[in-house]
């Protein structure tokens, strides 16, 4: 196993403009890092600059303890599996799987060693002589995986492997994944915008923003205690409930544009008279028919989902959602009264978005 270490690692495409500001990471051997966040964040520039296809403006990158920074692709010990399969179609499952290690030369009976322990762990045996058109787009994507695994890779990359796939499916090679990394636990760099893929896949996560990790944590860190107000806004489905006011004079009230005010129980005495930001998450709120200690919202819509169900509403004129048990359905045009736990709300500076 190797490690992964990005050392104050930045690009600009004109000398000016900064896509990656200075980002440092060391990733674990073994580890699986989830890299998440909206299109044109930055991800999957940096990942293309740890495979070597995009030239790293300043900084340095370490692949097993060897810097790697200049060295071309071949050469720096990593596989990647990309979007698209990248996959020959004139050659059958064995020879796409096979082709990487016939161009360096490898021996013929090795080579033929390798490509059944990878077909035999990602179940293609039956495969191996069919074409990728005859191939469903699960069985394509496990084809590229198992072209990356007969590498033996220091690290590999992934760069939004499941995007092409519909939602039943990337439900399943979300799984066959997490069992892949569990028997290789092969060092692993992952690139999506889906918060579900980087929650359930990452034992780590680096949510980026316009270039910027703006945090590095476990799931339950980064769902927990985000950083800022992007992340909190970021992560989460639906996203948590960002209000916008400003402290008072004492720091134990939050007050809202409309007037109203929520009590904040721990105090933040030195941001009194701020602006600030507000954050509760829809599944921390408790909706109820009780007015005492409660905020009064009128439901809008209800969106009914099964298991549970979204109520979107508004108290005032702003806008909140509250994630409900099955069994409450309150109607449209009901006023109800939000209890916002003390335990679950979140403070982020008004001009930074930090969190506080």
């Amino acid at each position: 196993m190797a490690g992964l270490k990005l050392q104050a690692v930045s690009k600009s495409w004109d000398g000016k403009t900064q896509v990656i500001q200075p980002l440092t990471l060391d990733v674990a051997d073994g580890e699986f890092i989830v890299m998440v966040g909206p299109s044109g964040c930055g991800k999957s520039t940096l990942l293309r600059m740890v495979a070597g296809l995009e030239r790293v403006t300043s900084g340095d990158i370490w692949i097993d303890r060897k810097r790697v920074t200049e060295m071309e692709p071949k050469d720096r010990g990593i596989a990647m599996v990309f979007q698209n399969y990248a996959l020959y179609p004139h050659m059958s499952v064995e020879e796409n799987m096979a082709w990487g290690l016939k161009i360096r030369g490898m021996g013929k009976a090795h080579i033929a060693e390798k490509v059944r322990e990878a077909a035999r762990i990602l179940e293609l045996d039956g495969l191996l002589k069919r074409r990728p058109r005859e191939l469903s787009g699960g069985q394509r994507q496990r084809v590229a995986m198992g072209r990356a695994i007969v590498r033996d890779p220091a690290v590999f990359l992934f760069d939004e492997p499941l995007s092409n796939l519909d939602a039943k499916l990337r439900v399943q090679m979300r799984l066959e994944l997490q069992q892949l990394h569990r028997r290789l636990k092969t060092t692993s760099l992952y690139v999506t915008h889906d918060q579900v893929e980087a929650m359930t896949l990452a034992q780590r996560v680096m949510v980026m923003n316009k270039g910027i990790a703006e945090q590095i944590g476990t799931p339950v860190e980064v769902y927990e205690k985000p950083a800022s107000r992007f992340v909190a806004s970021f992560i989460g489905s639906p996203a948590m409930n960002l209000l916008d006011g400003q402290l008072d004079a004492s720091g134990t009230r939050f007050v809202l544009p409309n007037g109203m005010q929520l009590p904040i129980p721990a105090g933040r005495r030195e941001y009194a008279g701020r602006r600030m930001t507000l954050g509760i998450r829809p599944e921390h709120i408790a909706l109820s028919s009780q007015a005492e200690g409660g905020v009064p919202m009128v439901i809008d819509t209800l969106e009914i989902l099964g298991a549970d169900n979204l109520a979107h509403g508004r108290f005032g004129e702003l806008k909140m959602v509250v994630r409900l048990p099955h069994q409450q359905r309150p109607n449209a045009g009901t006023t109800l009264w939000l209890h916002l736990p003390d335990e679950h709300l979140h403070l982020f500076d008004g001009e930074t978005g930090m969190r506080v």
